[in-house]
């Protein structure tokens, strides 16, 4: 018995050795959300989560579809989520948006420091990546001031949203106000857009107090841990003011000063946008103030939520092209959200504008942008531009579908944004895979999937060839 234990003992320090030395934090992350998709298909399967008349109706690529789906908590779904999950499974669900959305590390670190176990380096590092991190230092401390923040957001927007539903009728029982409040919340939080009801929240499309709760946690979700952390500092560093204790000056970073400055630009310009384009065609019976509103959602949730209060089909096609371009951008990284992220299409801006005026260098907010950021951006948009575009072009040629509703569904699996023009459950395997595919690259991001490819040693040459220009343009 003792052989037999020391044996295993070896080959499993074999194997940490090799893992150590040979696989990257990038291919471990990536190995963890595999796994994780792997394990919400089976627990798909089990009939304590499932309809009894549900088994037959679901093929084996239909509930991989939704497990992928799930795990980058897109929304995307081949098939009527209430129809084939009963209570149990929507319960199952708001699980797995939180280690979706929030991330497989953040949770399984919150469990660490709530039991008082040890962080190693490994783990420290594994966090970094799968947070998109730049640096160690600090880096349990945002796991634990910013899981916290969003789950009192979650439970306390579902407990408000529970008692709101039931006092303005929207349910006639209180299981059922404090089921689906709780379902709202976390779904809004975690920006995960699944439809388990069959009219996601159209009926509280008039509803605009409800509509503004819902883009704040939209915005909670996919502002950036990082900006979270920095306002809680803030708030911090203001009572401690009033306190009168001396403290140097705070600053806030340059990311969380970056991300905030695209998300306003997104979210204003969007609204903007979108009204001009449905004032007098879709949201044309609507007062002044609910035009607004209901374009400021649509700014909101097509970043990443995927919520909708109308039927898509009922947009012009030109709105539907913005909504793919919101989709496309998403959220801000760091955050529960995919796409190119905010602070991506913020540098091509910035290195767009530094060209014109012939600057060398992106200046803003009194700091510089290092190159390898700006190599970085490029190198994700340009690929992921690519990606989506020949995804359209592909599918164009394996589906029967409209060109606009391929556009829609490209640009909202790789923002996992979960909107669709009801194409999704048409679409033949092959068209599956493909949405399947730009859905776990849009939620591990455009640069960890070229990186996933990159061994962990790389040789640097130590030499440069000779500089020698070429005629641009």
């Amino acid at each position: 018995m003792d052989i037999f234990k020391r044996f295993w003992e070896l080959k499993i320090r074999k194997w940490r050795h090799f893992v150590s030395n040979n696989v990257s934090s990038i291919q471990i992350i990536v190995s963890y959300y595999v796994l994780m998709t792997v394990i919400s298909l089976i627990l798909f399967y089990l009939p304590f989560f499932r309809e009894a008349d549900s088994y037959g109706k679901v093929s084996f690529m239909d509930m991989l579809f939704m497990a992928i789906s799930t795990v980058s908590v897109t929304g995307l779904s081949t098939f009527d989520i209430n129809s084939v999950f009963n209570d149990h499974g929507v319960v199952l669900l708001e699980v797995l948006f939180q280690i979706g959305g929030l991330g497989i590390m953040m949770i399984s670190t919150f469990f660490f420091i709530v039991s008082k176990r040890r962080i190693t380096l490994k783990q420290r590092q594994l966090i970094m990546t799968d947070m998109n991190q730049p640096r160690l230092s600090g880096i349990v401390r945002l796991i634990r001031i910013t899981f916290s923040m969003l789950l009192a957001a979650q439970l306390i927007f579902g407990i408000f949203f529970s008692v709101y539903f039931m006092l303005r009728g929207h349910y006639h029982s209180w299981r059922d106000a404090i089921f689906y409040g709780f379902y709202q919340a976390i779904s809004a939080v975690t920006n995960s857009g699944f439809d388990v009801t069959g009219d996601s929240i159209t009926p509280f499309a008039n509803d605009y107090f409800f509509l503004i709760c819902i883009m704040f946690l939209i915005f909670l979700g996919g502002i950036g841990f990082p900006v979270l952390m920095d306002f809680h500092e803030w708030i911090h560093y203001k009572f401690q003011a009033k306190k009168g204790l001396r403290r140097l000056p705070f600053r806030f970073s340059l990311f969380t000063k970056i991300a905030v400055l695209a998300f306003v630009i997104l979210f204003i310009g969007g609204t903007v946008i979108i009204w001009l384009l449905e004032k007098n065609h879709l949201f044309s019976g609507l007062s002044g103030f609910g035009a607004w509103v209901n374009s400021a959602f649509y700014s909101m949730t097509t970043r990443n939520a995927g919520l909708q209060i109308h039927n898509l089909t009922d947009f012009q096609v030109t709105t539907l092209i913005i909504f793919s371009i919101l989709m496309f951008i998403g959220c801000s990284p760091s955050s529960v959200g995919g796409g190119i992220r905010t602070t991506t299409m913020a540098i091509i801006g910035l290195y767009m504008y530094s060209f014109l005026k012939s600057e060398d260098n992106i200046n803003i907010f009194g700091r510089r942008i290092p190159e390898a950021d700006i190599r970085k951006s490029v190198i994700v948009f340009m690929l992921s531009m690519s990606m989506c575009f020949f995804s359209i072009i592909f599918l164009t040629a394996t589906e029967e579908q409209p060109l606009i509703a391929i556009i829609v569904e490209v640009c909202s699996a790789f923002g996992t944004t979960g909107l669709s023009l009801g194409i999704t459950g048409d679409l033949s395997s092959v068209g599956q895979a493909v949405i399947a595919a730009l859905m776990f690259i849009g939620r591990i991001g455009m640069l960890y999937t070229l990186l996933l490819f990159v061994p962990k040693e790389t040789r640097d040459l130590g030499y440069e060839y000779p500089t020698e220009q070429i005629i641009i343009g």
